[in-house]
């Protein structure tokens, strides 16, 4: 039929049929990108085909497995997929051209939303039968975030995203170094989920929450009688849940020495030896870490082992403070006000003008975390459509400019020290001779004006 056409024509015609096929259709190359997307699946996930092409597929599609296809080459035929709320029937089948994998074909049956909640709804009454399957994954978790929950419209946080793609599908051990609040964990979470242990368990250790005594039998486990009090039987340790998944170590640089140490072996050795056994038991595990913690000053001081540190830094990630990225700043303003209002049912349409100059002069030590915090409270207090500055905690508007010509010049100035002081303190972790030297002040200049001001 085709014969004698011109091959423009030809790939019009195909494409043609195939944004007018029955199913939802996408392909990747064999790095995850999408190559293809028909008409019909942009239009259910709402987005334009020019902004989806050459996006990496994780960026485009919920909870998709298109980019393991692509480096396995094992097909995945009728898989539960949940997409925007809704339990899709999807195919993965990789693409093959002499010999070499290429890629993959993913498709999705239903294309008429209609008729697929009337399906849904049958396939949501089978679910009781899966409970011992979730039952399992929610013992053993997996990951609750992804790069589309890391919301940023700055170079250095896109090229942190890509970093993350690349590396993803290694199993080399990662460590992520940023200030308190900055999305440590959701880009420990996004390299899990990229990664070919995504379907493994995502185990997560806080470091530095467990209690000292503790922290060995929570790591490694334990075997039944092995101390008093211990459940009978024994426990498993985070490792062991682990196995064949990740283990993020978050804020690792509160470990004690002597765990350090233990951590260490079970890391070169990659086997535990559970508190009370007879004999070492090997496990799988990729490591992720994370700090806030200056770790080359520990490791000077003899508190932070050096072939430690060289066996978690081989891939070192570094996320900036908000305040070295103000061009988040509108994004997160819009991000933040959408999805708080749409999960408090406010209608809220704008931000003052005022408001958006305090979030802008603001240097947010807390981060992202502090972003969110600051906008939830905002909306909530917010009685029209407009948050005004009478919605914001005390203490943004307090070290505005707000104030100016209320105050003497040497009262503002002091205030303006104390903020200053009081930021840099905290941002290294209440050490005042590392703060002194980033403001480029003495040790008893700092100690002086810390005593001045009662910090």
């Amino acid at each position: 039929m085709l014969k004698g056409m011109d091959i423009q024509y030809k790939n019009d015609v195909l494409e043609t049929i195939i944004d007018s096929a029955y199913e939802w259709i996408v392909v990747v190359n064999k790095e995850g990108h999408i190559v293809y997307i028909n008409k019909n699946y942009c239009e259910f996930i709402g987005i334009n085909r020019e902004d989806s092409i050459g996006k990496h597929v994780t960026e485009v599609i919920e909870n998709t497995r298109m980019h393991l296809v692509a480096q396995s080459g094992k097909e995945e035929i009728a898989d539960m997929q949940l997409i925007k709320g809704n339990y899709m029937i999807a195919n993965r089948i990789p693409i093959y051209s002499k010999n070499k994998l290429i890629g993959a074909l993913g498709t999705v049956i239903f294309r008429d939303t209609n008729e697929w909640n009337k399906m849904s709804s049958h396939i949501k009454s089978l679910m009781p039968q899966l409970q011992n399957y979730l039952k399992d994954r929610l013992e053993h978790p997996g990951v609750k975030y992804t790069l589309h929950d890391i919301h940023s419209v700055s170079k250095v946080i896109n090229d942190l995203k890509q970093k993350v793609k690349n590396v993803a599908s290694s199993d080399i051990s990662v460590l992520i170094r940023g200030e308190s609040g900055t999305g440590k964990e959701l880009f420990a979470h996004s390299i899990h989920q990229l990664s070919e242990r995504s379907q493994k368990p995502f185990i997560k250790i806080n470091c530095g929450a467990i209690p000292e005594h503790l922290l060995e039998s929570e790591l490694f486990g334990y075997e039944d009688g092995a101390f008093t009090g211990a459940k009978k039987g024994g426990k498993k340790g985070k490792f062991l849940l682990a196995d064949g998944g990740t283990v993020f170590l978050d804020e690792v640089g509160d470990m004690p020495l002597h765990m350090q140490v233990k951590l260490l072996r079970a890391l070169q050795e990659q086997e535990i030896e559970p508190v009370g056994a007879v004999k070492p038991t090997p496990i799988n595990i990729r490591i992720i870490a994370a700090t806030n913690r200056p770790l080359e000053k520990m490791i000077e001081e003899k508190r932070f082992r050096e072939d430690l540190f060289y066996r978690i830094n081989v891939i070192p990630f570094t996320i900036p403070p908000l305040r070295e990225r103000i061009e988040d700043i509108s994004h997160l303003m819009n991000h933040f006000l959408d999805k708080i209002t749409k999960r408090s049912g406010k209608r809220i349409t704008k931000i003052d003008d005022q408001v958006k100059e305090l979030f802008y002069q603001h240097t947010w030590p807390g981060n992202i975390r502090e972003f969110e915090n600051v906008m939830e409270a905002a909306i909530h207090l917010t009685n029209g459509e407009v948050i005004t500055t009478s919605s914001l905690p005390q203490y943004l508007v307090t070290e505005s400019k707000l104030f100016i010509g209320q105050r003497s010049l040497k009262e503002m100035l002091e205030d303006t020290e104390k903020q200053i002081l009081v930021k840099t303190i905290e941002r290294f972790g209440h050490d005042k001779q590392e703060a002194a030297k980033a403001l480029g002040i003495s040790k008893s200049s700092m100690y002086e004006k810390a005593k001045k001001f009662d910090l």
